[in-house]
C-alpha cells in the first residue's frame, strides 16, 4: 500500500488529496485565512473567548470568539476542572501568575458532572476554548473548554492528572510500558493522551514530543496578559502538518507541493517527526501540467461527487443525502458474470460497494447518520462476511465512527462524527445543446465504458451510436480510447456520430441494427 498527499496553492486556497495506490480517498479544502469573513479557524485553534450568556434550557452557553456566529459550548464539554482553568486565567490575565507550569497551581475542586450552567458560568466571563465542530448549515461552531494539545505521538492536557492509551493499540503489555513510561515523565498538572502512533516508540521520542507541546502551552500563557478579548491565542498547524501528523506512516511514499513556502514547511515538519522521510518530499515546477492533472486527481473528484458513482464490473451507488441522514443504494447493474447463483453476485457486488463506501465517507467527510441498503442476502455467513469486511475498510478512517450489524432488511446502519461540513463538489455542466445542466462528459465517458463491459459479453459485434463531440473524444489521439477497449475486449466497436442526440445520449446496437441498450 503505497500512500501520497499531493497539495494544490492558488491565491484564495490551498487542496490537499490523499491517494492511496493512487486512488483518491480524502479531499481537503482551506481557505486562505480571511478573518473578517468568518473563516480564520480551523479544529484544533485556543481562543480567549466571552461567554455571551448562558440558557438553562440548552444547558449550554453562546460563546463570541469574534467571528459572526456565536460558538455553542455544553456543560458536558466543559471539563471536570473548569473552576481551576477559570482561576488560572484571572491570575495570568492580570499579571498575578507568571508561572505557567502548573507544578505550583492548586486545583480547585471539580464541578459537578451533572451540574446546571447557570451554576458555573455567568455572562461577560472570560474562558478558555476549543474549537472541536466547524461551523455546519447554520449552526456556529461546536466548541470546549477541555482543552486539548495533539503531538505527533501524544496529546497534552491541562488541568488534569489522567494518561489513558489509543484503544487501537491491541497489545495489553504495549499499553502497559507506554502508560508507565508517560507516567514517569509527564508534567504535573497535565494529563495525556497516548496516540496510536507512539506504539513501540522509545522515551526519547515521547519526551521530545511532550516538551514541545510544554513549550507551545508555555507559549500561549503568554499572550493572554496581553490579548484583546475574543481572540485566537494558539492555532492549530498548516493543514498539510497536520495531516501528515495525525495520519503520516511508513506507507508513505512520496509528498508534492506547488508552492514553495508549504514545500518548505512541510519539509521542517516533516524533519521533525521523520527525517528519514524527508527526501519524499518533493516541489512540482511543471507549467504545462497542473499538479492535480499529473496524478489524475481533478477526474477522479468528477468521476466521485456525483449523485451516481459508478464502481468495477458494472456496480454503482446511489447517494442521497437529507438534512437527518444520508442513505445508499448498492445497485448490481445490468451485469453478468461467473457466479453460479444469484447469492454469489450479491455478495460481490455488496464486497465491492463496502470499499467504495467506506472511500466516499472520507473522501466527502459525510457525518451523522449514514443508512446502507446493500443487496439482500440470505446466508448469514454471507452478512458476517460482508459486516466484517465493511469494518476492515472502515479502520483507516480517523472520525469515530460505529457500524452496527446487518438488520432483517439487509440494511447497515453507520454513525460517524462529523466535525466539518460535509464537501460537496457540483459535477454538472452547462448542458451546450439546451437549457439546463448535465452531468459532466468524462462521467458520460466513464459510464459507456462500464455499459460496454456488460454488453460486449454476449454480444460478437458491437455498434455505438453517440453525438459527434463525444464520438470524436472516442476515436482521435493515440492509443484513442476505442484502441484501447479493442485491446482489453479484443474486439473493435464501430462508433457513429449521429447529429440528431443530445450531447449526452448514446445507444449501443447489434450489427443487423437492434438495440442493445
Amino acid at each position: 500500500m503505497n500512500k501520497e498527499l499531493i497539495v494544490r496553492s492558488s491565491s484564495e486556497a490551498v487542496d490537499f488529496a490523499l491517494l492511496k495506490d493512487g486512488k483518491l480517498i480524502e479531499l481537503h479544502h482551506e481557505e486562505k485565512d480571511d478573518e473578517s469573513q468568518g473563516q480564520g479557524f480551523n479544529v484544533g485553534d485556543i481562543f480567549i473567548a466571552k461567554i455571551r450568556k448562558p440558557v438553562p434550557g440548552l444547558n449550554a452557553a453562546f460563546v463570541h470568539i469574534g467571528f459572526d456566529k456565536d460558538a455553542f459550548l455544553h456543560y458536558h464539554d466543559l471539563g471536570p476542572n473548569l473552576t481551576s482553568m477559570m482561576k488560572f486565567i484571572k491570575l495570568v490575565s492580570t499579571g498575578k501568575l507568571k508561572d505557567y507550569s502548573l507544578k505550583n497551581f492548586p486545583f480547585e475542586t471539580e464541578i459537578n458532572k451533572d451540574g446546571v450552567i447557570t451554576d458555573v458560568l455567568s455572562a461577560n466571563q472570560s474562558i478558555l476554548v476549543q474549537i472541536v465542530k466547524e461551523p455546519i448549515s447554520t449552526k456556529g461552531p461546536r466548541i470546549s473548554s477541555e482543552l486539548s494539545l495533539a503531538g505527533r505521538y501524544v496529546v497534552l492536557v491541562p488541568f488534569s492528572d489522567r494518561v489513558s492509551v489509543s484503544q487501537k493499540i491491541e497489545s495489553k503489555e504495549e499499553k502497559e510500558r507506554l502508560k508507565k513510561l508517560v507516567q514517569s515523565i509527564k508534567p504535573k498538572g497535565f494529563g495525556v493522551i497516548i496516540r496510536t502512533v507512539a506504539e513501540r516508540q522509545k522515551v526519547a521520542e515521547l519526551e521530545k514530543d511532550l516538551q514541545n507541546l510544554l513549550d507551545k502551552w508555555i507559549a500561549m500563557c503568554k499572550r493572554l496578559p496581553t490579548a484583546h478579548h475574543p481572540s485566537k491565542i494558539l492555532g492549530e498547524l498548516n493543514k498539510a502538518s497536520s495531516i501528515l501528523r495525525d495520519i503520516f506512516n511508513d506507507s508513505f511514499t512520496g509528498i508534492h507541493i506547488d508552492d514553495e513556502d508549504l514545500y518548505y514547511q512541510t519539509k521542517d515538519y516533516l524533519q521533525e517527526i521523520a527525517p528519514s522521510k524527508v527526501s519524499i518530499v518533493k516541489q512540482y515546477h511543471s507549467k504545462e501540467l497542473p499538479l492535480f492533472e499529473k496524478y489524475n486527481i481533478e477526474r477522479q473528484i468528477k468521476t466521485s461527487f456525483g449523485k451516481t458513482v459508478s464502481m468495477s464490473k458494472g456496480a454503482y451507488l446511489i447517494i442521497e443525502h437529507t438534512e437527518a441522514l444520508h442513505v445508499i443504494d448498492v445497485n448490481s447493474g445490468n451485469r453478468s458474470n461467473k457466479a453460479t447463483n444469484q447469492e454469489e453476485t450479491a455478495l460481490e457486488v455488496n464486497l465491492i460497494a463496502a470499499a467504495e463506501i467506506a472511500r466516499q465517507l472520507r473522501l466527502r467527510d459525510m457525518g451523522g447518520i449514514i443508512v446502507v441498503d446493500f443487496i439482500d442476502m440470505q446466508n448469514p455467513e454471507n452478512r458476517k462476511t460482508l459486516y466484517d469486511f465493511l469494518r476492515e475498510e472502515m479502520s483507516d478512517d480517523k472520525a469515530k465512527h460505529k457500524i452496527l450489524p446487518p438488520s432483517k432488511f439487509g440494511l447497515i446502519q453507520i454513525t460517524r462524527q462529523r466535525v466539518r461540513p460535509e464537501v460537496h463538489i457540483k459535477t454538472n455542466e452547462e448542458n451546450p445543446n439546451e437549457n439546463g445542466e448535465i452531468e459532466a462528459p468524462i462521467l458520460v465517458i466513464d459510464k459507456i465504458a462500464a455499459d460496454l463491459e456488460r454488453i460486449i459479453k454476449e454480444n460478437k459485434s458491437v455498434v455505438l451510436n453517440t453525438h459527434p463531440f463525444v464520438s470524436a473524444y472516442l476515436t482521435q489521439g493515440f492509443p484513442s480510447i476505442r484502441m484501447k477497449w479493442f485491446f482489453e475486449h479484443k474486439k473493435w466497436i464501430k462508433i457513429i456520430p449521429r447529429d440528431a442526440y443530445t450531447y449526452l445520449e448514446y445507444h449501443f446496437f447489434d450489427k443487423e441494427g437492434n438495440q442493445l441498450m
